[in-house]
């Protein structure tokens, strides 16, 4: 299956509920409650767009990681990843200028640590999303 030659849509929506708060949905799909981060005046204990665009990098970076990995015969047994996305003023416009990616891979065998390595490294270059983001996206993967 040649998947470049393909288009695929993802549709969504969001609907605003009250104040600065709102629920996105997508068909087949359970609802999330969104709302503008407090730092603009918003709500704590809700995403927000902000969250959901460093955290759409992260996820991604996980799957495609979990594709390469399988493919590979990669033998692990968690993994997991935090992220950081650099929110700032550039020329008048808020913007995403970095994102760090803090992958923690535990392999089974610390013998497959140069594999896993590359394995992540080929994961983040081939990741949809951060190859679709015009902020630096950096890696800084964990292999134990």
């Amino acid at each position: 299956m040649d998947v470049r030659s393909k288009v695929y849509l993802y549709q969504t929506m969001v609907r605003w509920m009250e104040q600065r708060k709102g629920v996105m949905s997508c068909a087949g799909k359970p609802d999330v409650e969104v709302a503008t981060p407090p730092e603009f005046k918003g709500h704590e204990g809700i995403w927000s767009p902000e969250d959901l665009f460093v955290e759409s990098a992260n996820v991604c970076l996980m799957t495609t990681f979990l594709a390469v990995a399988e493919r590979a015969g990669l033998a692990f047994s968690a993994y997991e990843s935090e992220a950081e996305g650099r929110l700032e003023l550039v020329e008048g416009k808020f913007q995403f200028t970095a994102i760090t990616i803090k992958p923690t891979i535990t392999l089974k065998s610390s013998a497959d640590a140069a594999k896993a390595k590359e394995l992540i490294e080929k994961a983040e270059a081939n990741c949809l999303i951060s190859n679709s983001m015009k902020a630096t996206v950096t890696l800084e993967p964990v292999i134990r």
